[in-house]
């Protein structure tokens, strides 16, 4: 068990923040967190955060996954004073953490997340681990299922994954998979890429577009200059930025600004917000 006091850290906004698929929170009010094959429970009561593993697995693993090491304190503080409607946003997600999170399990998430919620997503995730993935115990006794490997999915039909509510997205998933497990997309190779490098690669397999190869750079590959827009951002981007977002003065580190916009506006929070920032 390690205890930490964490700022900028809120196990309740990340699990909600559209980044992460496989993160629930249980009727007790602690987290259960998977990643590829792993399981984590974790709780938090203010700034202090509990996360049940032990020492090793914390250092080797967990830390990073949750950019524990990254000041977050720093990126808040670029804001442009002017710009007050990204401030209110980094003020209500404050708690988001641009995650470190398996890489097939991300091109997966994502290629599914396409014309989806995240109720749905989730729901697809569950069902196709339930049905491909390793059944295991956690340490503290759950029963869970590892992601599956490419293996598991390459040699489906191609319409087999319809079977866990995938629909036509079953299709980019198999040839996907099939593309990875015969070597045509090594994952290894994307990880060394740079950001530029990463999205043209992803942007060649079955399914993928310019939305979907940014989710995976953002949250797979921690390239956070990668700036997803989907509908709640594209709407935040015409009521506030009308001449674009100002991706220069926050070169780097612009995703993370994008997270925190995508989370104030799917909860609510910039509903009722329209008028330009004047800081484009």
């Amino acid at each position: 068990m390690i205890t930490r006091q964490l700022e900028h850290f809120s196990l309740a906004q990340i699990c909600e923040s559209g980044q992460c698929f496989r993160m629930r929170v249980r009727e007790d009010g602690a987290y259960q967190i998977l990643s590829g094959s792993r399981f984590l429970l974790a709780e938090q009561r203010g700034d202090e955060c509990t996360f049940y593993c032990d020492e090793e697995d914390f250092e080797a693993f967990w830390k990073q996954y949750f950019s524990l090491d990254e000041n977050y304190s720093y990126y808040i503080a670029q804001i442009h004073e002017k710009d007050i409607y990204l401030k209110r946003a980094a003020e209500f997600g404050t708690g988001i953490r641009i995650l470190r999170q398996d890489l097939w399990e991300m091109i997966v998430s994502f290629l599914i997340s396409q014309q989806n919620n995240i109720i749905r997503i989730r729901r697809c995730i569950e069902n196709i681990c339930r049905a491909y993935g390793e059944r295991r115990i956690s340490e503290t006794g759950e029963v869970y299922y590892a992601f599956p490997e490419p293996e598991a999915f390459a040699e489906l039909p191609e319409d087999a994954l319809m079977e866990c509510n995938l629909g036509y997205r079953s299709k980019y998933v198999v040839r996907t998979a099939s593309a990875v497990a015969k070597g045509q997309v090594r994952l290894e190779n994307l990880q060394q890429m740079t950001y530029e490098e990463a999205k043209a690669e992803l942007l060649k397999l079955y399914g993928v577009g310019e939305k979907v190869a940014d989710c995976i750079c953002l949250f797979a590959l921690h390239h956070l200059q990668a700036f997803p827009v989907d509908t709640h951002i594209r709407q935040a981007l015409s009521n506030h930025y009308r001449k674009g977002f100002p991706k220069k003065r926050y070169h780097g580190f612009e995703g993370i600004l994008q997270q925190y916009i995508f989370f104030y506006e799917l909860m609510g929070g910039g509903v009722d917000e329209v008028w330009d920032s004047g800081a484009g």
